[in-house]
């Protein structure tokens, strides 16, 4: 089974956020001696602040800055005991105070990501499931995960999907004592808020349902007392809500505020919440300041200071109303986000603002998907009007710079977020680089000799070897056996080739690269239903090929231009097939090519290892064995040699009737055990054409009558090997019976009896291939770290994530 190594989401999020940091606009250090709200100051230069949350301007205010100053002066700079013990003098006004302000317990902790470690684990029983918004804040979904650790069953759906939800409830209803939904109120990207009143609605018609909400970027700006968007909605806290607010951000102070209307769950929480007892206290400052807040927020002038804010909203609204800017989400929230689809354009965009004079934050993956990376701006009480219009002409000036800049369009990025397309003029497309492409539906298009004096020698994706899986996948019966073929060679004005690469269209197995345990419990369900968790996927190479599938000449002065081209190719085609995903793939470490796909919204996804053996020179069997390890020397004698004699041993260009039913079952035996790269099977028919072409053959193990129990010698192993036009020798594929695999070392013998073909034919490298990189290693391989990068439509499969997160 191969041994895959699954990507690390913190390393996909250490790459983006790396580029987004060399790009200066990510890991910023502010200046400067002073600080007002209006302006920030980088660099050594000022700009208005249109990246605060503190949307009312309140950690600003005179009255908090003077009571954090004296409680310093009173009680030290803190109190360094934990609540469990005794709470600072201070404590009982502010908890007294805020419970006020929403008329129901409280319970104040650090910080929200804290207080969301401390209080989930403490609300949810074992008995419990909880399903997750797609979007709800990453501190709410880690402290949820904790509990896996209880087999607390944890699912997600996507964002704010009702349907998807009440689906979720029905099936786990029967299962599970309470059912947890969790997400934000207002969310921080896009500024969208959760259906609250429907959400209630559907607790109502499902009793077990409970809510839990993380407020915290709603809350001040809106609500009587400044409670936020849900208390808004609600005007009263049902017992089934769990409601978080925050002392920071626009409250201007510190801290964050569980509401708890449950006084058998409060008293629960408030004993023992993990970190509430066992985590520092805030500071004596912080409590003052959130003491000042809450007499603001408990007072009239709360209003007032609520209206001023939304008259600046208002105003921001009506002056992007005027525009062609692709605002996501337009209400009367403090958050705008003005999409730009690709991070590269989201880069540009918010250097160009910077040095227009104006801070605006990168909205960027894992806040949201990749390929919906964008500006989110927060308007303040701070902001005034001049500059909030200055802002936006700044936009309408340089956002179509930023998208020519960046080799994008209007319509591209609207097209990303599904916002309707706008009629916009624009060059774009029609902006000449000198390079020209062909693109092609058959390899017979293309010219054989300049095809194979780029890929030649590379896998089974020469001329002949495209021909041949041309025929393989055309005209089947089953969807999974019929591919679609984009081939493509973008020259320069001399003719040169500077790219070239093909595409296929074809039905995936979602799971493909999904851990073993993942695939087994889905291939259940396939049992029943074939196509359960497939999707039609644009990939470039195939599922039959392996290896360096894009040609790309980096020392070309438009090189860069090519990819573009490329890009808005595979664009092109996406419009036209809509498949669930697209796929780049089978990259070695390129570091100018890893920063580029991230910059045009694609993650990296670790594939299987490859094995190849360059500059084979084979003086037989012994002239081998010196070439090796003195470890794989020992491998050999020991697990190699000693089996040979077990077998007859043939290679043969031609397979009979009998041995393609043979050969396809031995095939079929190793695809369906090895899980770890879960496909769909292949055409028998293959057989037969593997048979008719003059670049396979097969080498076959037949174990021999003396080690079988009957009087039959068997066929228990088969190695499918093309011979590609660059001289090198490509073991495509295996076949085993496994009952005999372990005991006879069959993978093993066919691996040495590969080099042995290869050196005979005077192939001058083999190409092995992806997966068991271990056992490759030890007859002489060289080992290769694979990558993918891959743009999801929906970011994600929400089943297969679910089933990936239950495994873990």
């Amino acid at each position: 089974m191969a041994k895959i190594k699954r990507n690390n989401f913190l390393d996909t999020v250490d790459e983006v956020f790396t580029d987004a940091a060399k790009q200066g606009v990510l890991h910023l250090y502010a200046d400067g001696d002073v600080f007002t709200g209006r302006k920030i100051s980088i660099k050594k230069k000022l700009l208005f602040h249109f990246g605060t949350t503190g949307y009312l301007g309140l950690e600003q205010d005179e009255r908090l800055k003077k009571a954090a100053v004296e409680a310093i002066y009173r009680y030290g700079t803190q109190f360094p005991l934990s609540k469990t013990y005794i709470s600072h003098p201070l404590y009982r006004s502010l908890e007294e105070k805020v419970t006020e302000m929403y008329g129901h317990p409280v319970i104040i902790t650090k910080n929200s990501s804290l207080g969301h470690i401390g209080v989930i684990p403490s609300a949810v029983d074992d008995r419990d499931a909880i399903i997750l918004d797609h979007q709800v804040h990453w501190s709410v979904q880690s402290a949820a995960k904790t509990l896996k650790t209880r087999s607390v069953h944890i699912e997600m759906i996507r964002h704010n999907h009702l349907d998807m939800l009440e689906n979720k409830i029905k099936k786990l209803s029967t299962k599970h004592k309470r059912i947890w939904y969790m997400a934000d109120g207002l969310y921080s990207m896009y500024g969208d808020e959760a259906p609250v009143l429907e959400l209630l609605e559907l607790s109502n018609k499902y009793p077990q349902l409970h809510l839990y909400f993380d407020d915290v970027h709603g809350m001040s700006w809106t609500g009587k007392n400044g409670t936020g968007f849900i208390m808004d909605k609600l005007q009263d806290l049902p017992e089934h809500v769990l409601l978080f607010g925050t002392l920071s951000k626009t409250f201007g102070a510190s801290g964050s505020v569980l509401v708890c209307s449950n006084k058998k769950m409060y008293r629960k929480i408030k004993t023992f919440g993990g970190p509430l007892t066992f985590s520092a206290q805030l500071e004596p400052a912080s409590v003052a300041a959130a003491i000042a807040s809450a007499d603001i927020h408990l007072s009239p002038e709360i209003y007032s200071l609520q209206q001023e804010l939304l008259e600046r909203i208002n105003f921001f609204n009506s002056e992007l109303s005027k525009t062609d800017l692709p605002l996501i989400k337009r209400n009367n929230s403090p958050v705008f986000y003005i999409g730009t689809g690709m991070p590269i354009t989201g880069y540009n965009f918010v250097n160009r603002l910077m040095k227009e004079g104006f801070f605006v934050n990168l909205g960027i993956f894992p806040a949201v998907p990749i390929k919906n990376t964008g500006v989110r701006i927060t308007v303040s009480r701070h902001n005034q009007k001049e500059e909030i219009k200055a802002l936006v002409e700044a936009m309408v000036y340089h956002y179509p710079k930023a998208l020519e800049a960046t080799f994008t369009t209007n319509d591209r990025v609207r097209k990303a977020f599904n916002l309707p397309k706008k009629a916009l003029k624009t060059n774009i497309e029609d902006k000449s680089d000198g390079l020209n492409i062909q693109m092609e539906r058959s390899i017979t298009a293309i010219g054989k000799e300049e095809w194979n004096a780029l890929f030649g020698d590379r896998g089974v994706f020469d001329w002949d070897g495209l021909e041949f899986l041309e025929k393989t996948f055309s005209k089947n019966q089953k969807a999974e056996e019929n591919w679609e073929f984009y081939y493509f060679i973008i020259r320069d004005q001399l003719g040169k080739p500077v790219l070239a690469t093909y595409f296929t269209y074809a039905l995936w197995k979602e799971d493909m690269l999904a851990p073993a345990s993942v695939s087994k419990e889905i291939e259940r369900i396939r049992l029943d239903n074939p196509y359960y968790m497939t999707s039609y996927v644009l990939s470039m190479g195939s599922l039959f090929t392996e290896g360096a599938h894009l040609y790309l000449d980096n020392y070309h002065p438009s090189w860069q231009n090519a990819m573009h081209r490329l890009f808005h190719e595979i664009e092109k085609l996406d419009d036209t097939l809509d498949p669930s995903m697209i796929v780049f793939r089978d990259f070695d470490t390129m570091e100018v090519l890893n920063e580029f796909f991230h910059n045009h919204g694609f993650f990296k996804v670790s594939m299987p290892e490859a094995g190849i053996i360059h500059n084979l020179k084979w003086e037989g069997v012994d002239g081998y064995l010196s070439s090796l390890s003195s470890k794989s020397r020992r491998h050999f004698k020991k697990d190699i040699a000693p089996f040979e004699p077990h077998f007859k041993i043939e290679v043969s260009d031609k397979a009979l009737p009998e041995q393609i039913d043979i050969f396809h079952g031995l095939f079929e035996n190793v695809r369906k055990n090895n899980l770890g790269l879960n496909t769909f099977g292949f055409p028998k028919d293959m057989l037969q054409y593997m048979s008719d072409s003059s670049h396979w053959e097969f080498i076959v193990l037949t174990l021999k009558r003396t080690f079988l129990d009957n009087t039959n010698e068997a066929v228990v192993g088969v190695m499918f090997c093309y011979k590609n036009q660059g001289n090198t020798y490509v073991p495509a594929f295996v076949g085993m019976d496994y009952k005999y695999a372990y005991d006879h070392q069959v993978y093993r013998q066919l691996l040495f009896q590969t080099v042995k073909r290869a050196g005979e034919l005077g192939c001058k490298a083999i190409d092995f291939g992806l997966t068991a990189g271990f056992e490759k290693r030890k007859i002489g391989a060289d080992i290769i770290g694979k990558s993918a990068y891959i743009q999801a439509k929906d970011n994600f499969s929400m089943e297969l994530m679910e089933m990936m997160e239950t495994k873990k």
